[in-house]
């Protein structure tokens, strides 16, 4: 007899315990519905000019190819927040100068953007445009040494617009092609100032990955 009313009690709690679990489930389900997260390989392609004290002449910066995780919050059925962040690193040298091209080292790029978009979905396509504030932070800048000891780069604001597609594979899983343009710009600081440069940079960054909507 005792053995009964121990296999109930030990059933009552186990219900208890999954009706419970469900309770959450759902409950977490409901907190990340509007939450689309996307994992995409980039391309980052700088459109580069710039302007050279003392010795003149231009830049060069080198493509970059890195992973990225963005996260987008429908806040209706057509207008989200997505925030982006990805590390870049690119070689830079000064071209064309009174020295003749000089090799800067390398810097690295951290990128946050955040950006209002509005979607217009067609039937499993989900075509997107943006517009937003990115603010770039440069950071192990690494001087080659010999005409180059020393380089410092101004960390800045700048503007960004956007344009996609997701396409739905199913309920959730999706397929994501996207476009950026980021218009940035920053002071640069050669060997303790003694050259300075005024840097455009405005890359294209082309991404393709694949995302999970909540």
């Amino acid at each position: 007899m005792h053995i009964r009313y121990l296999l109930f009690a030990l059933a009552c709690v186990g219900a208890l315990v999954s009706q419970q679990t469900a309770v959450r489930a759902a409950e977490a389900e409901s907190a990340l519905k509007g939450l689309l997260i996307r994992g995409r390989m980039l391309a980052v392609i700088p459109q580069e000019s710039a302007d050279i004290s003392s010795i003149g002449g231009s830049v060069d910066i080198s493509n970059a190819y890195v992973p990225e995780v963005d996260l987008t919050w429908f806040f209706t059925k057509n207008i989200a927040v997505e925030a982006i962040a990805a590390i870049t690193p690119h070689d830079v040298k000064a071209t064309n100068t009174s020295l003749g091209n000089v090799d800067l080292g390398s810097v690295m790029l951290l990128p946050p953007t955040v950006l209002l978009q509005y979607h217009h979905p067609f039937g499993k396509w989900k075509p997107y445009v943006g517009a937003g504030v990115n603010y770039t932070v440069f950071f192990n800048e690494d001087a080659p040494g010999g005409t180059v000891t020393n380089i410092s780069y101004d960390n800045s604001f700048g503007w960004a617009l956007q344009a996609g597609v997701d396409y739905m594979l199913t309920d959730h899983w999706l397929l994501n092609l996207d476009l950026k343009k980021l218009f940035l710009s920053t002071d640069v600081n050669i060997n303790n100032g003694a050259i300075k440069a005024n840097v455009d940079i405005d890359p294209w960054i082309v991404g393709v990955g694949v995302g999970y909507r909540f």
